[in-house]
Order: C-alpha cells, then structure tokens, then sequence
C-alpha cells in the first residue's frame, strides 16, 4: 500500500492530477468559513444550537451532510453544491420522459454538453430561489444586523455571493472532472463529510466516562466499543454493496470474415446489486424530514384534533417504530423508481443483439429485455434490503443508546456510505493508472508480481 502510494507521486501525469485535486478541495474548505457579509454568526449559531434535536436540526445536519454546505454558519458557500445535483437530477429523470432530451443525450459528446449547459442555467435558477428564501429566513428571523436588515444593496450582495459560491463549487467540481482525478461533485462532498469527523469524535471524547453506570449521554467503555464494531461492520458492509455484481454470462456469436472466423467468445454482463448508489438513501431521508417539520407545526399550533397531531408528531420522530417502517419502505420505493429511471433493459438487449452477443438459452430481443428486467428486479430487492439496513443503522443506535446524532450519523449509515464510495471509485481510477503505466497497484502483493483485480 505504501508502495503504491508513492508510486502515485513518482508518475509526474498523475502526480499533477493529484495535487491538483488537493488544491482544489483546499479552495473549497478555505471558502467554507468565509463568512457573508452582515449576518450576525453568534446569533445564526445558538438558532441553530437550539434546534439540535429537532426536525430542523436533523435538516440542517442532513443538508450540510449531502451539500458540502453549512446552514449552521452562513458563508459564501453556504448553499453548498445542492442546486447543481438538483438540476443534475431533474435533468436525468426529463430526459426518460422528454422525447427532444433523449434524442439530444443520444446524439454522443455534443448532446452531453448540450444538455450540460442546460443544467448549469438550471442551477443558476434554483440557486437564485434558494438564495432568496435564505435571505429572508434570516432577516425574518432577525439573524441579521439592525443596519442591513432592510438594505436592498445588502439583499442584492448576499444572494449574489450565495450564488457566486455554489457556482464555484460546480465549476471546481467540473475542473477536477477535466483536470484532476475522481469525480469532482463526490469528492466535495466527501470533503465536507470528512472534515466533519473531527466533531464526532471529539463529541465522544467530552462525554467519555469510564464508569459502566453513568447514565443520560455519558460515553461508556460498552458504547464505544459498540461504536467501533459497528463501525467496521458498516464499513464492511458498503464495501459490500457497492462492489456487489450479478454477472449475466453473454456469449458472442461467430462471424465469417473472409476466411477466418472471428467472435465466439464468451464474457459477462455485470449489475450492480445496488444500482441507485446513494440517490436512494438521499430522497428517502429528504421527503421524511417533510412529515416531521409539519406534524409538528400542527402539534404546537393546536390545530384540531390536536391528538391526532400529536400522535402522528411523536410517530415520526427518528427512532420511533412507524418512522423506521416508513424509512425503509420509501427506500424499497425509491431504489426502484432510481432503478428503472437509469436502467433500460429493452435499449440494452437492442445493444446486444447490434453487437451480435447474447445470452445463452435466449433469443435476442424481448426475452432477453424480459429476464434482464426480472433479475434487475430481484437483485434490486437485496441491495435496496442492504441499503435499508445501513440507512437506519444511525437513527436506532443515537435513539437506543441515547448517542448524539452527530456521532451516530458520522460513524456509520448515509455519511460513512457515500465516504466509502467515493473511496472506491478513486482507489479504482488510481490502480488504472498505475496499473496502465507496468506501476503496481494498491492491489498488488509484496514484490512485483501480485495479483490484482481486473488484471488477469
């Protein structure tokens, strides 16, 4: 491992590409903490202290979580990157339903950045409307100075500086995609994940006490011996969902060509036991956050029956029996709806049979869409179990062992699922390189002549 590290630094290419990266993600953590200009960040602070526990709180932290953005301190990058991965994702899902899109996206590399283009006046709109209701969140609030409060030169500043922030992040984003290694979106906010591990672990520290009997959110020998098993059990396990495959054995016909005959060969077809990724978990968490802000606007504001509120207010807190049912029946539901947006079994049988391959005991065509759409579906069914599992691992353990949910979220479930993907991809893109250049890879065994995967 050690080798293969500096072996990184020894391919001058890729050794560019790295420290590129590494420059960039400095720009971004040093644009993190600088502030907005008029916003009183004492104040911003204890609203947002107050809120820790609350649905609000669980919003703030979830947000900062899958942004790379802070709303706990409002700085130029306070938004983070979440209006360019909501116009991504609208954008990916109009184009299985817009016919122009589709023929555009077919078109090869001039329709990609057609749409591309598309998506960067998208995220300008959203980051607009974004920064707006921000604006007056915080001047509503009196999160503000009485001196710019009604300024409209101090309104027009801090929506401009909201948008400028996110639009360097996507456009830091799309130079490391160019110029750096890794995909440059997912390593911002694997960046803002990460440099949030630090506050768990010091949380663990403040509240350790050795004594077995200490009650309330002391931190017991038990619970972080269990924090570390679960830990390297949920590590474990996203290794395993991510790099799970279900191989499709695919046989090549055999082609005359003069007189030799060419193809024959067999090979496989890999899917991806989850193929949602993370998206699954993101809209699952994100459309629960909904029921609990309102049912607890209701309860609060009395509005009859003030039971019924209550009940529903007290059913949706995290941890609870209806939320975890709920969680892991919206990520079932949304692991299918990613799934059959992004996978097309008829287009990818057409593919095969253009290419003269197919799979053995079935004709090309339909019945080749049929049975990839069958085992796409079955294979959905675990991975989204899997994802389920990991998703509400945080929830049970912050509410059960009365753990905060700033350790509970960092050190296992969502966060740690999307560090470890992000991980994987770029160890991958990596070993290619070294691999591509007779380097050994991360792989590689002691000496020259180690195995590594996808090598042989």
């Amino acid at each position: 491992m050690f080798r293969a590290f500096v072996n990184i630094f020894r391919i001058p290419d890729l050794r560019k590409k790295v420290l590129f990266t590494l420059c960039m993600l400095c720009v971004y953590r040093v644009g993190f903490y600088v502030p907005l200009p008029g916003v009183d960040q004492s104040k911003l602070a204890a609203a947002f202290a107050q809120t820790g526990g609350g649905a609000a709180g669980r919003a703030a932290e979830m947000f900062a979580m899958f942004t790379g953005g802070s709303l706990g301190q409002s700085t130029i990058f306070g938004l983070g990157i979440m209006p360019y991965i909501s116009a991504s994702i609208i954008f990916q899902l109009m184009v299985t339903v817009v016919p122009a899109l589709e023929k555009l996206q077919k078109e090869g590399e001039s329709g990609r950045r057609k749409i591309q283009e598309y998506t960067r006046y998208a995220t300008v709109v959203l980051c607009l409307i974004q920064a707006i209701f921000w604006m007056r969140y915080l001047v509503g609030n009196g999160l503000v100075y009485p001196d710019y409060a009604d300024s409209f030169s101090f309104a027009i500043i801090a929506v401009t500086a909201l948008m400028a922030g996110t639009l360097l992040l996507m456009w830091i984003g799309e130079q490391i995609d160019e110029y750096g290694i890794g995909n440059g979106i997912s390593l911002i906010i694997m960046a803002g994940i990460v440099a949030q591990l630090p506050n768990a672990f010091i949380t663990v520290w403040q509240g350790w006490n050795p004594s077995q009997a200490a009650g309330g959110g002391a931190m017991t020998p038990t619970k972080v011996v269990f924090l570390i098993v679960s830990f390297v059990l949920v590590v474990a396990g996203a290794i395993l969902i991510t790099q799970a495959q279900r191989r499709i054995p695919i046989q090549q016909a055999k082609q005359t060509r003069g007189r030799r005959v060419v193809g024959g060969a067999r090979h496989y077809l890999p899917l991806r036991v989850n193929h949602g990724g993370v998206m699954p978990i993101i809209f699952a968490s994100s459309f629960l956050l909904f029921p609990g802000v309102l049912f607890g606007w209701m309860s609060q504001s009395g509005v009859p029956p003030a039971g019924v509120w209550q009940f529903l207010d007290e059913a949706f807190q995290p941890g609870s029996y209806i939320y975890v049912v709920v969680y892991v029946g919206t990520v079932y539901f949304f692991s299918y709806f990613w799934t059959s947006v992004q996978f097309r079994p008829k287009e990818l049988a057409n593919n095969l049979r253009d290419m003269g391959s197919f799979i053995p005991g079935l004709r090309p065509g339909k019945r080749t869409a049929d049975y990839l759409e069958n085992v796409m579906e079955r294979i959905t069914y675990v991975g989204a179990g899997f994802l389920a599992l990991i998703a509400i691992i945080p929830t049970i353990i912050a509410v059960q062992l009365n753990i905060p949910f700033q350790v509970s979220a960092f050190l296992g479930g969502t966060g740690l699922l999307i560090v470890v993907s992000v991980a994987l991809d770029l160890v991958q893109r990596l070993e290619a390189n070294l691999i591509m250049r007779n380097y050994e890879g991360f792989l590689g065994g002691d000496g020259g002549g180690g195995r590594v995967k996808g090598r042989y």
